[in-house]
């Protein structure tokens, strides 16, 4: 994707304000393309939006408010003329056991998780189409592909996002538009710190599992391997890519893990070969 000041690139992006989305939106810029950087609360990225002047736009944006996304999206079409990038980034852990789970909180979580990517997708769409282009980074996750205690409600919307963003690339790629699914590992960023929510009911039963791993996932905090500043570079190298990939791991960690997922799963699958075929009907 060209890099001259009348033709760069336009992205938008969601939860900028720290962490992955930050950091894509700063090597975006950084290397000369058009960013509208964007966060519930828009003083949290005005500063780094002021250091770039022109190219950069700082817009108030909440995924769980679909006015908010429509303006937002608006306001971008028509200070750069288009959107080609969208980084659906937003998003937030929860830790709870299953049945810890707070109905209220859940729904929250869902709601940004899953439903603000699609509001932010609806109202991104008709323009790409219109010009039969663009690019779609869907921010997942590990641990959209394994799950773990202590994490099943995020899990879950991460196992959303990963469905419905395969089943959005089928769609959109005679279109021109590609979609990637982007699943970091452990970044060094706020996500098990202070963007952490957690249930504040705590079942006995479940201390062995869901809470141990509640204490060991919030301990990781600021210890994580990866680095959200490459992490972001390696987007933006998927993002220029001709041909971009579904997924994209981003981590060591993540790669191992995906690796023994994979492993687990073909050895369980061949193990149950025999009764998992006898479904069929004879002579079909």
């Amino acid at each position: 994707m060209s890099n001259e000041t009348n033709a760069s690139p336009v992205w938008l992006i969601t939860g900028c304000s720290s962490g992955l989305g930050r950091a894509v939106a700063a090597h975006a810029l950084e290397r000369g393309d058009r960013v509208a950087v964007t966060a519930r609360n828009r003083a949290a990225v005005t500063g780094l939006a002021a250091e770039h002047g022109d190219r950069a736009l700082a817009l108030e944006l909440d995924v769980t408010d679909p006015a908010s996304v429509t303006a937002a999206v608006q306001e971008c079409e028509r200070k750069f003329g288009r959107i080609d990038v969208l980084v659906n980034n937003a998003g937030y852990g929860y830790l709870a056991a299953i049945e810890e789970g707070e109905e209220a909180a859940v729904r929250a979580l869902y709601d940004t998780n899953v439903h603000g990517v699609v509001t932010v997708l609806k109202a991104v769409l008709p323009g790409m189409r219109a010009r039969r282009t663009g690019r779609i980074v869907n921010v997942s996750s590990f641990g959209g592909l394994a799950a773990f205690a202590a994490t099943g409600y995020y899990h879950a919307t991460k196992f959303a996002l990963e469905g419905l963003s395969e089943s959005l690339a089928a769609e959109l790629a005679p279109l021109g538009i590609t979609v990637t699914i982007a699943e970091p590992g452990g970044l060094r960023t706020e996500w098990a710190g202070a963007s952490m929510r957690q249930s504040p009911i705590r079942l006995d039963d479940y201390e062995q599992t869901a809470g141990k791993r509640r204490a060991a996932t919030l301990a990781v905090s600021g210890r994580q391997p990866g680095d959200p500043v490459r992490a972001a570079a390696a987007i933006a190298a998927t993002v220029d890519a001709e041909v971009p990939p579904l997924r994209l791991l981003l981590g060591s960690d993540a790669l191992a893990g995906v690796r023994a997922r994979l492993e687990r799963t073909r050895a369980e699958t061949d193990v149950h070969e025999a009764l998992t075929v006898s479904v069929d009907l004879e002579g079909r």
